[in-house]
């Protein structure tokens, strides 16, 4: 299960170590955003679409042997989701490594982000939440004000990952009422790998890989998909819901920090402010929602 769907639904856990789990929930963001910028680090020779293929197709390994799925067994009910779920990996993905390569990776990743806000702004029936999606929509204004220098392609580029992030919630939701465990998002993962593959043949044909660039996109797989789906599902164990959004919803700080500290990457007060907005407005309807619960 996503693990804004995770903190939609509320799943229990505030009667645990909350250190612990507060240790791992805040190590799960810093670890996705530091896979993410390895990735962007290998950009110059591989470039997003190879860094994408690297991610997707090692990500696949480790699920798959991890959960057994009997494809055999899948019915045509089943295959529905799981083969929307792969798209919208695809989508997901190369449109948020894409972006990060023109707009940087605070920007990127907190446009994207926009996308399980919307999810779960779009799911409540309370007027409070109006005025967060007010403070969250004041961010996105500051972000993507129209300008001389405003790379309005990535900015696209990172709306269309918010896209691929909200049908992914949709459909692993689906995924999940019809299959047990996490046989969908593994069937979707190895999906998503079948369509990768040749387009990482194709792509390395004429983008030849350097040992360190493939390295660095591996590393990406592991601390960008592995290890925080690992510490989110440790870190719910211990977490009350309310705790968990609001240590989730603060993903997009350590994304303008590790795009500052390993590439490099410096953001305007403007845009800080637009990010903070966003992460206020995401992080009070964490609050909100599970106190509702």
């Amino acid at each position: 299960m996503d693990t804004q769907e995770s903190l939609r639904v509320g799943i229990p856990g505030a009667g645990g170590n909350q250190l612990h789990g507060s240790a791992m929930a805040l190590g799960a963001g810093i670890s996705n955003q530091a896979g993410a910028a390895l990735g962007a680090m290998a950009f110059p020779v591989l470039g997003p679409v190879g860094v994408v293929a690297v991610r997707q197709i090692l990500t696949a390994v480790v699920l798959t042997a991890l959960v057994r799925v009997r494809f055999s067994r899948l019915t045509a009910g089943q295959w529905r989701p799981v083969i929307g779920l792969a798209f919208s990996f695809c989508l997901m993905n190369i449109c948020l490594y894409a972006a990060i390569e023109r707009i940087g990776l605070g920007l990127a990743v907190t446009l994207e982000f926009l996308g399980p806000l919307a999810v779960a702004l779009a799911g409540s029936r309370r007027a409070v939440d109006a005025l967060f999606a007010l403070i969250a929509g004041g961010g996105v204004l500051l972000l993507v004000r129209p300008g001389p220098s405003t790379d309005m392609p990535g900015i696209l580029l990172a709306l269309a990952a918010a896209v691929g992030w909200a049908g992914y919630i949709l459909l692993n939701r689906s995924a999940g009422q019809r299959l047990p465990g996490l046989q969908g998002t593994a069937a979707a993962s190895l999906c998503t790998t079948i369509l990768w593959v040749p387009v990482a043949g194709v792509w390395f044909l004429h983008h030849p890989p350097t040992p360190g660039a493939l390295a660095l996109a591996a590393g990406c797989a592991v601390l960008a998909s592995v290890v925080p789906y690992a510490l989110d599902l440790l870190a719910l164990r211990h977490l009350s819901a309310a705790t968990f959004g609001v240590l989730t919803s603060i993903n997009p700080i350590w994304a303008v920090l590790m795009g500052l500290l390993l590439l490099g990457q410096q953001l305007g007060w403007g845009e800080l402010a637009g990010i903070g907005l966003i992460v206020l407005g995401a992080s009070l309807h964490s609050l909100c929602s599970a106190r509702a619960v």
